[in-house]
């Protein structure tokens, strides 16, 4: 066993002890959350506009920051964007993620560099819960490939553009650097089917330990690696153990997969959105994934059955049910209030 995946078993130990604790304690660790926003917001735009200095707990910021979605807050993002500061968030954001999202056509959704780090740490901390979990570590000396968007960025008003997963390829922690692929040539590719025959040309005879990515990409990925060898994925990688993936349901495409790799490996779920990393699973044996409540997202829950009422009730975590389907609203560093999808409370821990 290698020095790095000894330490890769130390680290994930000490990341698993800490998710405990604040897991454990949902209601206080969304409290503090709830409370750093309303601080760090309250001189901007929209925290002057909804009173943050006054709000002293959460029945007054329901009564004051209203459900919307986001052509509700498009005015305060054009002025962001136009490069204006201090709108939704002190200063100017890092990044803007462009998404066509399920609504609102294109959006920009920002980026701070106090969100940036959730993105980054929920990813890993994901992995680390895997070895924590199994004990497996091993993987960490082989290749590993994340499938993602181009990283090439543009800029508007001084600050950069692009998806979310193109953002997030320039911080990948410099101990896996080594590891990754596909190189940054390959990577920034735009035509996907040029791209994929590249990655197959600098993988298919390296040690390939990790593959991730969004379950249509990876999948014909697969079928062009198997057309272009001969071989299946998991005999032509003997040390491919670990699908890492999000974006869509994984079910319909397992059969599929256990097919194209001949044999069944090990899988994480993870939830990254642009507007930020909800949820990852954190246990091989639940289909469960765990809802980030310290990463800088204040959660609000809708009963789906009353989401389209006058006035619906909102819950904070501590008054969800197990098996009711909810409307997820979060407050997040860039953005509060907002609607981002609707699911089973059932479906995170």
């Amino acid at each position: 066993m290698s020095i790095k995946s000894i330490a890769a078993k130390i680290f994930a130990k000490y990341i698993r002890n800490k998710i405990d604790k604040w897991a454990s304690n949902p209601e206080a660790t969304q409290e503090k959350v709830f409370k750093e926003l309303l601080e760090k917001a309250k001189n901007t735009q929209f925290g002057l506009d909804h009173h943050f200095k006054d709000i002293k707990n959460y029945k007054e910021f329901a009564s004051n920051v209203l459900v919307r979605d986001y052509e509700e807050l498009r005015h305060y993002v054009d002025k962001m964007v136009a490069g204006e500061e201090n709108i939704l968030w002190p200063g100017k954001p890092l990044y803007y993620a462009k998404t066509s999202g399920t609504t609102s056509g294109a959006k920009y959704i920002p980026l701070t560099k106090e969100s940036m780090p959730t993105h980054i740490n929920a990813a890993r901390n994901a992995i680390l819960c895997y070895i924590a979990e199994t004990g497996k570590s091993k993987f960490v000396d082989g290749k590993m490939i994340f499938l993602q968007g181009s990283p090439e960025l543009t800029e508007k008003n001084g600050v950069k553009l692009g998806r979310l997963s193109g953002i997030v390829a320039h911080f990948v922690p410099s101990y896996l650097q080594k590891n990754r692929l596909p190189s940054l040539m390959t990577n920034c590719i735009e035509d996907w089917e040029t791209k994929v025959d590249a990655i197959i040309g600098e993988t298919k005879d390296e040690d390939m330990t990790v593959i991730s990515g969004i379950p249509s990409w990876v999948q014909m990925y697969f079928e062009k690696l198997q057309q272009t060898t001969g071989k299946k994925v998991g005999d032509l990688f003997k040390n491919f153990d670990l699908f890492i993936y999000g974006g869509v349901n994984y079910e319909p495409y397992r059969a599929k997969f256990e097919n194209l790799i001949g044999r069944k490996v090990d899988s994480i779920e993870l939830y990254p959105a642009s507007e930020g990393f909800f949820a990852f699973q954190d246990k091989q044996g639940d289909k469960g994934m765990l809802l980030q409540l310290d990463s800088g997202i204040f959660y609000e829950f809708i009963k789906s059955e009353e989401f389209f009422d006058e006035n619906p009730t909102r819950l904070t975590i501590g008054e969800v049910e197990v098996g009711v389907n909810y409307v997820m609203i979060v407050s997040t560093l860039p953005a509060y209030g907002h609607i981002i999808w609707v699911t089973p409370c059932s479906s995170l821990q």
